[in-house]
């Protein structure tokens, strides 16, 4: 008899789109009453280092609503928020949607040329580890792994740099290219920076999974059997990884959509990141508030996509779920 795809069950999807909802909920009010709690007043970014009038500041603490209660003001950017009308740049007077929607693109370019670095690295690095478990190279793997998690990003850059774009003048040092391949050349260092820590996260799992696989008992009756080396590792072995790979792909992706701030800003990338930070230094709470909501939601869409990817690469969660 055939098998049937794998579905995710009603209950279970229902609950963790509940979950993310609440959660996003949740983080726009933290976002919200932390900026409202920083020091510093938006008023005087709008109205400069100019001396202004009482009326004058009045005038514009009622434009922008900031002289109505804290939940009513909170009640109107949430609104405007899922409008998708999220104010003006209190700096530039532009649009906040646009504002973001400018930067988007090269951010969104170089956590993805990131992520693929570090899945690509990290997997296969990950694999290499497992399958020689307890030999030099697996030390030297998980060695190198340490200390690429414990590099800060910045000092990471900085080497790159100095490596790659001075000494040896391969790569682009900073700025975002024009396009085509002189984006991907410009992007290369920055992702590869990004992507570096992540990868060392994903070999550690990796190897975890694989040794893990080769201890369960199909995989030593295959091996009893006389299945051929290349066959267990891809019928068997692989194919027990990719929960656990998936799980960590998802928190690697998250931790790159917040990394991408200090990163930008070391390779000079016009980028959310270095939006964002901008923002902050001139207290632009309509494009913080707008920004650090995207980028929250950005990580819960993808722990959700991860979660409901569960039953698809383990049919018995599916299942135990639907039964339950």
């Amino acid at each position: 008899m055939a098998a049937h795809p794998t579905r995710i069950p009603v209950a279970y999807a229902a609950r963790r789109l509940a979950g993310t909802a609440v959660l996003l909920l949740v983080l726009s009010i933290a976002v919200f009453a932390l900026l409202r709690l920083a020091p510093g007043d938006p008023v005087d970014t709008l109205l400069g280092p100019r001396s202004a009038t009482p009326e004058a500041v009045a005038a514009v603490r009622a434009r922008y609503h900031l002289d109505e209660p804290l939940a009513a003001q909170y009640w109107q950017w949430l609104t405007d928020t899922i409008r998708l009308h999220p104010g003006t740049s209190l700096r530039t007077g532009e649009p906040v949607t646009h504002a973001l929607g400018s930067r988007l693109a090269l951010t969104a370019q170089l956590v993805g040329y990131g992520f693929a670095i570090a899945a690509l690295s990290g997997v296969s690095l990950g694999i290499l580890a497992g399958l020689r478990h307890r030999s030099g190279l697996d030390r030297a793997l998980q060695g190198l792994g340490v200390v690429a998690l414990s590099t800060p990003a910045f000092a990471g850059g900085l080497l790159l740099t100095y490596v790659f774009a001075l000494l040896l003048g391969w790569l682009p040092a900073y700025g975002p290219g024009s396009g085509g391949t002189d984006r991907l050349l410009h992007l290369t260092l920055p992702a590869v920076t990004l992507g570096m820590a992540v990868s060392a996260v994903l070999i550690k799992l990796t190897r975890a999974a694989v040794i893990r696989e080769l201890g369960q008992d199909h995989v030593t009756f295959a091996r009893a059997r006389g299945v051929s080396r290349r066959t267990i590792l891809l019928r068997y072995v692989l194919r027990g990884t990719l929960l656990p790979i998936a799980t960590g792909s998802g928190l690697v992706l998250a931790y790159l959509l917040a990394g991408t701030v200090l990163v930008e800003q070391v390779y000079a990338l016009p980028g959310l990141g270095a939006l964002l930070v901008d923002s902050v230094t001139y207290k632009d709470l309509p494009v913080v508030q707008a920004e650090a909501l995207l980028l929250a939601a950005l990580i819960c869409l993808v722990n959700l996509a991860t979660d409901l990817a569960h039953p698809w690469l383990d049919p018995r969660l599916g299942q135990g779920r639907s039964s339950s």
